[in-house]
C-alpha cells in the first residue's frame, strides 16, 4: 500500500479525478488549498503555481492506493502534464506505508 498525494492549481481539479477513476483508484479525499509562490529565480514551467508570487487556488488530493494504481495514476498524470501546453502542472508523489490500520 501506498500514499498518493497530487497537487495542482484548481483548474485541473476534473482532470484530475478523471485520471483517479481512469487509474481505478476507488476512494479518495480532496481539499482546496491555497498554494504560494515567492517567486526567485525559478523557470516559469518549473514553478509549482506558475506565477512571480502570491497566491494560488489549488486543490490537494490524496488516497492509499495499491502499487500497480499508483504507477497507473503516475503516467496519467505524466501523459497529461506532455500533452497540454500550461504553464504548471499536475504534480504528484508516492510514499510507501510501513504500517497502517487499513485492511
Amino acid at each position: 500500500m501506498e500514499l498518493l498525494i497530487i497537487t495542482a492549481i484548481k483548474e485541473f481539479e476534473e482532470a484530475i479525478k478523471t485520471i483517479l477513476k481512469n487509474s481505478e483508484v476507488v476512494a479518495f479525499s480532496s481539499m482546496p488549498v491555497a498554494g504560494y509562490s515567492n517567486g526567485g529565480s525559478e523557470d516559469m514551467k518549473s514553478n509549482w503555481f506558475a506565477r512571480d508570487k502570491g497566491e494560488s487556488e489549488s486543490v490537494l488530493f490524496y488516497a492509499f492506493v495499491a502499487e500497480n494504481n499508483a504507477k497507473k495514476v503516475l503516467e496519467e498524470i505524466e501523459e497529461f502534464n506532455q500533452t497540454n501546453e500550461v504553464l504548471t502542472k499536475i504534480h504528484a508523489a508516492v510514499l510507501d506505508i510501513k504500517e497502517s490500520n487499513i485492511v
